[in-house]
């Protein structure tokens, strides 16, 4: 249930600082075409507000809050309250987050004695007046204010009366939301369930919200125990993006919020359970956007949030998936896997083979044959749990067939170091792939920016009648590793593909030659599509 809180519920609310504090991710540039299209994922899962940017700091943010946003969210603009020693109406930063096409505004201001001394060299009373004239200024200008209250939490251990009173006048000038934040993350969860309970006998919990920091790995937990002691806004960013190591992470926070009984039962959120089935396409769509790799460990999101290695494991799973899983992971979008490998037994192969789509007999003894025949692999460097299609198409062949669609009858790979015509030292590689489809025989040839991409682009060149099948085919991932010492070390190479359609697949290629390693790799990624797509043999 979304919007007004349900009957006997308490309403929770989600505030994502994606845009402005996940934009402080090291490697993380957000443009404004990026952050209008994270703004529509963010609206369509349901989060309650949007901190967009800092309006007046850079050109994308100040670009970004000149125009007007359909957003059923709360747009909100961040930026400091007033500057010491002058009025409200007389400073630029106040002035710039007043012009915001925005909903609400999120002041920034110290909380902290120390801070208050050391970073602004300023008195107590010049830091309240701030705090309390930026909101009087906000709401005169009918927006919505909410005041972050930077380094709450150690200023409360080493001031108590001052921090309260930074949270007591950002109240009573009118602020919707006083949010504590734990700005160095290195408080931990009873500490701030403690504090937190002190902060609602001066300012309502239905004011308070809660802003962690991930510097203990505590930001998650952090957030729920303040949400115990009383807040009931809390805040934080998609995949748990953020400065050093992040914010609190909603992609974790949402699900256990909606499927955890101890919230469930208490809090209603703005996220329903249609939106909370795409938080894995809304997670893998911002990894992509921002060209990082997802974090297969992550919870509830990641690839490997469900997976399963142990033969026994996996055998309980297969009677009961409650045996292993503590939630259902279609809840959260994401798919039940039970992984192929050394250690896997006949129900990991079962399994695997029948989400797949690999048609078997249970009792088919060729089971037991395909399950010897990927250890012995496996002990040669091959790791088919990291790599379902080569795995497909290991038990296609052992159990049936896979059609010859093509057939390489060489390649060659050169490296040349040269000068260009610019007279730059340059590196280039270029490859030429000779393939035989059926009886036409076909030459293809191609540079890239290294050996084993010169190599795939050519190899997926022309491929005669089967080109249309795998003109959507890109690599997304390629990842090496070297399995033994020395100059004859065995190399495993893994390729990630996806498709037009979004489908993504893994294959695996082992060899002392990286360049046959990833050929072997490649080939099998597009034999996957082509079998994939039922291209005609």
């Amino acid at each position: 249930m979304t919007g007004a809180a349900a009957e006997g519920r308490e309403r929770l609310y989600l505030f994502d600082t994606t845009l402005r504090d996940g934009a402080q991710t090291n490697g993380v540039d957000f443009t404004v075409a990026d952050k209008l299209r994270v703004l529509a994922l963010l609206d369509r899962l349901g989060v309650d507000y949007v901190e967009a940017g800092y309006p007046g700091a850079n050109p994308t943010d100040t670009q970004l809050f000149a125009e007007k946003h359909d957003a059923k969210a709360r747009v909100t603009a961040f930026g400091m309250t007033k500057r010491p020693g002058r009025s409200a109406s007389n400073d630029p930063g106040v002035a710039a987050l007043l012009a915001a096409n925005a909903d609400a505004i999120c002041f920034v201001a110290k909380s902290s004695a120390y801070q208050v001394r050391v970073a602004l060299e300023t008195t107590k009373e010049e830091n309240l007046a701030s705090i309390r004239e930026s909101v009087e200024a906000a709401i005169a200008a009918g927006r919505e204010a909410l005041v972050d209250c930077e380094h709450f939490f150690d200023g409360f251990k080493e001031d108590p009366d001052f921090a309260l009173a930074c949270a007591r006048t950002a109240y009573e000038a009118g602020a919707r939301w006083v949010v504590l934040c734990d700005t160095n993350g290195g408080t931990l969860p009873h500490e701030v369930e403690a504090i937190v309970a002190e902060v609602v006998k001066v300012v309502p919990g239905t004011n308070v919200g809660i802003h962690a920091h991930n510097d203990t790995e505590q930001a998650v937990a952090n957030s729920l125990a303040a949400v115990r002691a009383g807040a009931r806004q809390i805040q934080g960013t998609l995949n748990g993006l953020g400065e050093r190591c992040g914010n609190a992470n909603l992609c974790s926070l949402i699900p256990t919020l909606l499927l955890k009984k101890d919230f469930a039962e208490r809090f209603d959120i703005g996220v329903g359970e249609e939106a909370l089935g795409e938080l894995v396409h809304v997670s893998r769509t911002l990894d992509e956007m921002l060209n990082r790799a997802p974090d297969r460990h992550a919870p509830y999101v990641g690839e490997s949030a469900f997976a399963t290695k142990a033969g026994i494991h996996a055998s309980a799973i297969l009677k009961d998936p409650a045996t292993y899983e503590h939630v259902a992971p279609e809840k959260v979008g994401n798919r039940r896997r039970v992984m192929v490998s050394d250690q896997a037994g006949r129900s990991n192969v079962l399994s695997e083979l029948e989400r797949l789509g690999v048609p078997v007999d249970r009792k088919d003894p060729r089971i037991a044959r395909l399950l010897d025949e990927v250890k012995e692999r496996e002990a040669l460097g091959y790791s088919y749990e990291a790599a379902d299609a080569s795995f497909a198409l290991l038990a296609r062949r052992m159990l049936g067939s896979v059609p010859d669609y093509f057939a390489v009858e060489r390649f060659k790979v050169n490296v040349e170091r040269r000068y260009n015509a610019q007279g730059e030292l340059v590196t280039v590689a270029e490859a030429i792939v000779k393939v035989k489809v059926d009886d036409e025989t076909l030459i293809s040839a191609a540079e890239g920016n290294g050996p084993v991409n010169a190599l795939d682009v050519a190899l997926r060149k022309d491929l005669g009648k089967y080109q249309p099948f795998i003109s959507g085919l890109h690599l997304t991932d390629y990842r090496v590793r070297v399995l033994n010492g020395g100059t004859e070390a065995v190399t495993r190479v893994l390729i990630e593909s996806a498709d037009e359609t979004g489908d993504r697949w893994t294959t695996v290629g082992v060899s002392p030659n990286i360049i046959d390693a990833s050929f072997e790799a490649l080939l099998d990624s597009i034999t996957w599509k082509l079998l994939k797509e039922g291209a005609p043999a």
